[in-house]
């Protein structure tokens, strides 16, 4: 009964979508604004039924009813209850049920903000989202039914997959399907904005903090991502340019660029079909990615089984990308600029270099993750582009987009002379140089580590010399440091939240210049009592012992001692273990962090004779915390150019308000 009323209400939640399409397509076209009315009605009534079969997945998996095949896939008597909650998007169907009802959530609170005051644009908002809808509705509905019956019921489930119990796996789908779900709202008004003609800076406002938040959890998705393949993964990295990880990259990089052009539109009124070109690009890669995690059509070790799914999620982008396409040549006309780029050196040409060069990142990103395609449509025989090739490439590419960084909040709008940014790049760039000197004389001789932190340390001396500069004019009025940098933030938090996201950045820059090219590693099979020797550290393996755990896993734990010049200075328990149900086998490293660097260590095989022999991979990782500290610098710039402000709102508004009445000009 329980998955019955789930079903059921996934179906009405499926045929409420198109009624709202339908009605707000009728109202408009009628000019019946009780028939728009409903179909904002019917929106937010998709979240309850979502929800309640959500809901209902979730019961019928704390009640183990193993009739229902997903939860018989993902889930088992022995399971503890919080995984049994996560299990919701542990596999492909619950998954899509759960971006459901992510998708419905942003409807739901696009519908219930002020949306009279959009009344042109809403009925073509409510289309959008409500197209979207039902396609992912319909295949949750109709294909990948996630209550679908087995005949005969077993006594227990396979159980979550192991790979999936890390913390940060249970946190990491979520992050990504609020950023993919979230990247909607904006392509949905930029569509509305499209048909309806009204092609001001109307639906950039009203989108700009929808945009971010999506931005936001993307992004985070990306460094739980990151964190979670390091704990768990054992291969002593965080990023293998794999194509689940690369699908979840490209849309971050489209609204990225995206969030720093459409600054130049509100201050010059330019770039008008640009900006709506990055969001149709950010919302087909959603989909897209959404597309090569479930279809399988790309190998990845994080993608789903193949499935059926793939030919409808390619029909459905095909007909959304012709949709878009056909709109923007429709308005090309209006969509030209009142304004010209006046000058090459300025902040407007700043911004459009750094979208040239995040979506020639992209471009690259794009070409070698679908290359096994294109080279079996070609050759007949599918490719495949290994990681070493995507840093050769992209290195350059993102040392340029680092530097950039640095001097483009140096420019002027309209034009700035060269005079100007050599007198403020100066002394950064001599201190930068010194700084990579000194480096040199204590040993470093890797030329392209010596270019990046030149790179890396000019654009960070740059940043801070913003906040600097901030706030010593604020002091110069009176206020004391401390009071002068918080109110800099509090004025201008979107100006000075995209510097902390720069720092952020470059923060994590010196991680991965460390990480990628200082990394030491070895492996050796060594017997209890023996020791091995990377760099300054010497591991010495105790033995190991093998034992039951939790949920059919047997565990595999080695003790080993580690000595930093002689000096014992941590005991790690690196891990092997087995999913017996499914003979799944998982590996868990274990490290010695600090600021400086991860001494990390993977059991890669144990032999339990009377030596107690293991085959231990070790590696050593420069810097590799500050790629996790940078991203919480990030995360926490992100929060303070999000943050609403209040009084700053409420005077916009009232003052769109009076010219809307005509009370006043603009």
């Amino acid at each position: 009964m329980i998955p019955d009323i789930g079903y059921i209400a996934l179906v009405l939640a499926f045929g409420v979508s198109i009624y709202a399409a339908f009605s707000a397509w009728y109202g408009n076209r009628s000019e019946q604004i009780r028939w728009v009315e409903s179909g904002r009605n019917a929106t937010v009534i998709v979240l309850p039924l979502v929800a309640l079969s959500a809901g209902m997945l979730i019961f019928s998996i704390l009640r183990n009813d193993y009739s229902v095949e997903y939860v018989w896939r993902v889930s088992s008597r022995d399971m503890p209850t919080y995984l049994k909650v996560t299990a919701l998007w542990g596999g492909q169907a619950g998954s899509l049920l759960f971006w459901n009802f992510l998708m419905a959530s942003f409807a739901a609170m696009v519908m219930a903000r002020k949306w009279r005051q959009n009344l042109n644009l809403m009925p073509y908002v409510i289309i959008v989202i409500s197209m979207t809808q039902v396609f992912f509705l319909g295949i949750s509905a109709f294909i990948e039914n996630p209550f679908a019956r087995l005949a005969m019921v077993p006594l227990d489930g396979n159980g979550l997959n192991p790979l999936l119990r890390h913390p940060g796996m249970i946190i990491h789908p979520p992050m990504l399907y609020l950023g993919f779900t979230g990247f909607v709202i904006p392509y949905a008004f930029a569509m509305a904005a499209l048909i309806s003609g009204q092609l001001d800076d109307r639906w950039i406002r009203n989108t700009r903090r929808w945009t971010l938040v999506a931005w936001l959890f993307l992004s985070l998705g990306l460094i739980l991502g990151g964190r979670w393949a390091y704990d768990v993964l054992g291969w002593g990295g965080y990023w293998a340019w794999d194509p689940v990880e690369n699908a979840s990259l490209m849309p971050w990089l489209a609204g990225t660029a995206f969030l720093h052009s459409v600054m130049i539109q509100e201050k010059r009124d330019m770039f008008k079909m640009w900006n709506i070109f990055l969001v149709v690009m950010t919302y087909c890669l959603v989909i897209l990615g959404t597309f090569v995690v479930r279809s399988g059509v790309i190998s990845s070790v994080h993608s789903f089984a193949q499935s059926a799914i793939g030919p409808f999620f390619f029909a459905f982008i095909v007909i959304m990308f012709t949709f878009s396409a056909y709109w923007m040549t429709k308005r090309r006309e209006a969509l030209s600029s009142k304004n010209q780029l006046s000058s090459f050196l300025s902040r407007e040409a700043a911004f459009l270099y750094n979208n040239f060069i995040i979506l020639a990142i992209l471009a690259v990103v794009f070409l070698f993750t679908y290359y096994p395609i294109f080279s079996e449509l070609v050759t007949g025989e599918k490719g495949f582009v290994g990681a070493p090739v995507y840093k050769q490439a992209l290195a350059p590419l993102f040392a340029a987009l680092l530097l950039l960084m640095g001097v483009a909040p140096l420019t002027m709008w309209y034009r700035t002379s060269i005079q100007r940014l050599q007198k403020a790049t100066v002394w950064p760039a001599l201190a930068a140089l010194v700084f990579t000197g000194v480096l040199a004389v204590l040993g470093m001789r890797n030329w392209a580590a010596m270019l990046g932190v030149w790179i890396v340390t000019f654009s960070l001396l740059l940043t801070l010399m913003e906040f600097w500069k901030g706030t010593r004019a604020r002091m110069k009025r009176g206020e004391p440091a401390w009071t002068a940098f918080a109110n800099l933030m509090a004025r201008n938090r979107r100006r000075y939240g995209g510097y902390w996201i720069h720092l952020g950045v470059l923060i994590m820059a010196f991680g991965i210049i460390g990480t990628e090219l200082y990394q030491q590693q070895t492996q050796m099979h060594i017997m209890s009592g023996q020791s091995i020797t990377l760099g300054d550290y010497e591991m010495v393996f105790n033995g190991a012992r093998r034992y039951a755990g939790p949920d059919d896993l047997m565990v595999t734990e080695a003790d080993v001692d580690v000595f930093l010049n002689g000096r014992l200075v941590a005991t790690l328990a690196p891990q092997s273990e087995l999913y017996t149900r499914t003979g799944q086998p998982m590996t868990i490293p274990d490290a010695r962090s600090t600021i400086a660097e991860d001494f990390y260590v993977i059991l890669v095989n144990w032999e339990p004779t009377s030596a107690n022999e293991a085959t231990f991979r070790i590696y050593l990782n420069p810097l590799i915390n500050w790629v996790w500290a940078g991203g919480l610098i990030f995360v926490f710039g992100t929060l303070i150019a999000s943050w609403p402000d209040r009084k700053q709102e409420e005077v916009l508004e009232a003052r769109r308000e009076r010219v809307a009445l005509g009370v006043v000009g603009d």
